[in-house]
């Protein structure tokens, strides 16, 4: 089973990595390979033999918590809760505690246990996850901390979600996405740690996988605070030490830290936490890694992937469906989930990643056969929101899905064909799908791009027929990855939002809204009667709490209408 619709480094580096690497089963490729890694699970807690577990003198977690802690995987009744400790403040035999209560101060206790000694290993980079589904209240708001002998961690905030039969007056997200520590500081995320927001919904590029500043622009600034050296010795990631190295760099930083402490994360990913442009070769049923000069190398290309999805999990508190038994890829490691946030939202997260063909060459058409999700995927995908109920139905969705042309006739262009635009016959099928089946209130919630946006998905995007319009989709803006204004240089930055902005509207009129001089982050909010999406700019020069924040727009979509309406106040 395919799950398809239809159908630069040297090579002694590479020898050495093979080398010095699992060598793939004869059979079975990326899962067999996986399941050999022995990939993180949650784990549940115990009760302790003694209270004194709990007990710490020293409330200077930094040491035996470099990595701080975060909460992620909501349920109606749980929550999955994350920390790391350092390895060299790892003992054998000493378990790790956890308190959980509706009360900062800990007075009203609802879970106390310890995570037995034998859990934390360095098979998992001494990360865990404890899984509390089931032990928690819905729609409720909770403190939690760990404690490692006798040092506590920093407290943290978790959310559980509403019942399914609940009514909620309203819900929020801060939407994250692309965030290259090389490309700039984190000083959005204390400015979201600092949001009256539900959840924060990061859409993918948590990490990059460069060192050498590959994906930064030619003559940007240099953060010399900001280097990094990979264990491996490549400029690229190869192995699960890199990957690792990476997560546990950028978790380091104390702005992102404040923001994960404050806030229950809905994580998915997109190409970087592996191989920027990665996809899937269904002819040799691995995947390739374009920037890599082995990348095409089944064998390579799945052992690089193997780390990088081995080091996301450990790392990133998500509810995922991992089953080792199973030979294909596909069913094994199940990355796409939905959130039903009561009868006001239902949220679908999409992997656009594991599944999808190579996009098409410069210049090349849409065949019949490309496929984005796969076709299992899609069609799970289109259920869950045939299904819904809920008066909005929400696309957490990694990559653009509106054409993006640039040019007039035969001198036109798309501006990103590893997006939906070199995707089109299924992104068709998707929306018309949508419209002849009458789905209301659809919102496409979109990163990658590195740009603050909106407009509106249509059946198609012919300026010649009556397409329909099907839902609206907001893009979040980059943490910090380069942007437009950054690849292009020299012009004043109201300058280029005024000539970008033109550019992009007069050939694409389902664009309202274009801005890609800026980074921050987004927040959308849902009631019953709108859904209001406002996108913030945050200064990435700035390593400061407080740097500085501005809105750039907040626009609005009324209930029962496709319509983007611009907000002023």
């Amino acid at each position: 089973m395919h799950n398809r619709n239809d159908k630069s480094e040297d090579q002694v580096n590479r020898r050495a990595f093979l080398r010095d690497t699992t060598s793939l089963a004869t059979a079975g490729g990326l899962a067999s390979v996986l399941a050999e890694r022995s990939l993180a699970q949650p784990v549940t807690t115990r009760s302790p033999a003694k209270s004194s577990v709990f007990d710490a003198e020293d409330e200077s977690s930094g040491p035996v918590f470099p990595q701080s802690i975060a909460s992620g995987g909501p349920t109606s009744e749980g929550v999955l809760l994350w920390t790391r400790i350092a390895p060299e403040k790892h003992h054998n035999g000493r378990p790790l505690a956890l308190e959980v209560a509706s009360d900062r101060s800990f007075e009203n206790l609802v879970h106390r246990g310890v995570v037995d000694a034998a859990k934390i290993t360095s098979e998992n980079d001494y990360t865990v996850t404890v899984d509390l589904d089931g032990q928690l209240s819905p729609d409720s708001q909770y403190c939690y901390r760990f404690t490692y002998g006798d040092v506590r961690s920093r407290i943290g905030r978790c959310r559980t979600l509403p019942r399914p039969d609940a009514t909620p007056e309203s819900l929020s997200f801060a939407v994250l996405t692309c965030q290259d520590y090389q490309n700039g500081y984190y000083g959005a995320y204390s400015h979201v740690a600092s949001e009256d927001v539900d959840f924060v919904v990061h859409l993918g590029d948590f990490i990059y996988e460069s060192t050498a500043g590959q994906y930064k622009a030619p003559g940007s600034r240099e953060y010399p605070d900001r280097e990094l050296t990979l264990p491996s010795g490549h400029d690229l990631a190869h192995t699960v030490s890199d990957f690792r190295y990476l997560y546990n760099t950028y978790r380091s930083d104390p702005h992102l830290q404040r923001a994960l402490e404050q806030h229950t994360m809905i994580a998915g990913w997109d190409d970087h936490e592996v191989a920027n442009n990665r996809y899937w070769d269904y002819e040799t049923d691995s995947p390739k890694l374009p920037p890599h000069s082995d990348g095409d190398d089944p064998e390579f290309a799945t052992q690089v992937t193997a780390a990088g999805i081995q080091a996301w999990v450990e790392q990133m508190p998500a509810r995922i469906e991992y089953n080792p038994e199973m030979e294909d890829l596909h069913e094994q490691f199940v990355l796409q989930r939905s959130f039903q946030f009561g009868d006001l939202t239902t949220l679908v997260l999409t992997d656009e990643r594991l599944y999808r063909d190579p996009p098409p060459e410069i210049g090349g058409g849409d065949d019949s056969g490309r496929t984005m999700l796969g076709s299992d995927q899609l069609d799970w995908f289109l259920e869950r929101v045939d299904s819904s109920d809920a008066t909005w139905n929400v696309w957490a969705n990694e990559v653009l899905t509106m054409p993006l042309k640039i040019g007039m006739a035969d001198f036109e262009f798309y501006l990103n064909k590893d997006a939906w635009s070199g995707y089109q016959r299924e992104h068709a099928q998707i929306m018309n799908h949508l419209n002849d089946e009458g789905v209301e209130n659809f919102i496409t919630l979109t990163g990658d791009f590195h740009t603050a946006m909106a407009g509106y998905q249509q059946t198609g995007y012919d300026l010649f027929k009556n397409d329909e319009e099907v839902g609206v989709e907001f893009m979040t803006p980059a943490i910090t990855s380069v942007n437009l204004a950054e690849v292009l240089p020299g012009i004043d930055a109201l300058d280029w939002f005024e000539i970008s902005e033109l550019a992009v509207t007069t050939t694409n009129p389902h664009v309202e809204f274009f801005d890609s001089t800026e980074w921050g982050y987004s927040v959308v909010e849902f009631t019953p009667e709108d859904c209001t999406y406002t996108a913030y700019s945050v200064d990435k020069n700035m390593n400061t709490q407080d740097a500085t924040k501005q809105r750039l727009k907040t626009l609005r979509v009324p209930e029962g209408r496709v319509e983007i309406e611009t907000v002023d106040s």
